[in-house]
């Protein structure tokens, strides 16, 4: 089976970012298909492409790389002209590369373009993947406000549902979302993964002078804009002023709110926080194993509930109990299997106060451990998500 995937973010474990397209895809070759993979360069990717388009081959994965630079630090406009930019040149490989199935994956949304050309102008057959729901998300966080440009993204969005064989949301939340605005979709959840193997061969860090002897929390991802970081130092804030002085917090990665928060933890003297800044993946599982917890924190808007990030994931692989705000999919999963606590959105005296009791309740620590690390293995694991994926590609192309 041929695939074609339209995918903006790419890189590999070597780089520092999902590498969701990666891992599934070179599982796919090694089942005996050819993908190739067009997408740009983000910030956090270890590709660096020469001239206007480069193209690599990654452990059997055809990577056609389109020089229109991504990152989180961007202003709206800038990411709005890339995210154009790259569907405008995207568009050209769907009509000249051969494909049995196209796989695009959103957001962003204007990878519909390519995808519908490909559906419309060369009859492929289209998956549709939904890693968040665009633009829903960025008409929540005001990012799109205006009429005319709303109307144009709700439109595509409603073409690309439509126009595939299969819709493949990253959550149930998305899934739900999804089928209660659009009548007759049917939407396949695929998750995000734990990468088990990694995990099984990643050996702890060994830990920096200002954490040994402590227990430490590490939050590791992007330090954006729908991150509320600030939660993070709120917290550790906290923990100071109760005078809690053997849990260190090392926030792992980069992005447009860094030297903000990084001001913010010099003026309230937070000697507890760390800013490690961007490793590559493959090195933040060691952090994880060495931790006590792991934090993911977002912004308290709606879509956020249906999110799919790949940092639960990781330290669900990790064995390592989640300390977590959002209310809506993983509140229920972290609830249901006993791997992690749940704390509202904004209030830093809970999150203190969980990290606390996970550090020092021995028992606590332990069974949300095995838990995760059993969720991680049963209902997350790399290579079966995988595969399901591909199931639904073969479906698609009409390949047994």
């Amino acid at each position: 089976m041929r695939v074609l995937y339209f995918y903006q973010y790419f890189t590999t474990p070597k780089g520092c970012w999902s590498t969701r397209a990666y891992e599934f895809a070179r599982r796919w070759v090694e089942a005996g298909d050819t993908v190739t993979v067009v997408t740009s360069v983000y910030d956090k990717s270890d590709l660096k492409p020469r001239g206007l388009v480069s193209r690599f081959e990654v452990d059997g994965i055809t990577v056609i790389v389109l020089n229109v630079r991504l990152s989180n630090k961007h202003g709206k406009l800038v990411r709005l002209f890339t995210f154009a930019a790259y569907s405008v040149l995207a568009s050209w490989y769907a009509l000249v590369l051969p494909a049995d199935v196209v796989l695009a994956s959103s957001g962003p949304i204007t990878v519909g373009l390519p995808a519908l050309i490909a559906r419309y102008l060369r009859r492929r057959p289209l998956v549709f993947e939904v890693r968040d729901l665009w633009p829903e998300g960025a008409i929540q966080l005001g990012l799109l406000r205006n009429g005319a440009a709303i109307g144009l993204a709700r439109w595509l969005e409603r073409r690309c549902y439509h126009a595939a064989r299969r819709v493949v949301a990253l959550s149930t939340g998305m899934q739900e979302w999804i089928q209660a605005r659009h009548a007759g979709i049917h939407v396949d959840v695929v998750p995000n993964a734990a990468d088990n193997e990694q995990a099984n061969e990643a050996i702890p860090i060994d830990l920096p002078c200002w954490a040994q002897g402590k227990s430490l929390a590490v939050y590791a991802g992007t330090l954006g804009l729908i991150d509320d970081c600030g939660q993070i130092l709120e917290c550790a804030r906290v923990l100071k002023q109760t005078g809690v002085g053997d849990i260190e917090i090392a926030i792992i990665g980069d992005g447009r709110e860094r030297s903000m928060l990084q001001a913010r933890a010099i003026e309230w003297d937070l000697s507890n926080v760390h800013f490690v800044g961007l490793i590559p993946k493959q090195d933040v599982m060691r952090w994880l194993k060495a931790a006590t917890c792991a934090l993911f924190v977002t912004k308290d808007v709606p879509f956020l509930a249906t999110a799919s990030p790949n940092k639960v994931f990781d330290a669900l692989a990790a064995g390592v109990p989640l300390v977590q705000t959002t209310q809506g999919w993983i509140r229920e999963l972290l609830e249901r299997e006993e791997c992690g606590i749940t704390v509202p959105p904004g209030d830093a005296v809970a999150m203190a106060d969980a990290v606390v009791r996970v550090a020092r309740d021995g028992a606590l620590r332990a069974r949300l451990s095995c838990n995760a690390r059993r969720v991680a293995q049963t209902q997350f694991d790399r290579s079966r998500l995988a595969q399901t994926m591909r199931s639904i590609l073969c479906d698609a192309a009409g390949v047994a």
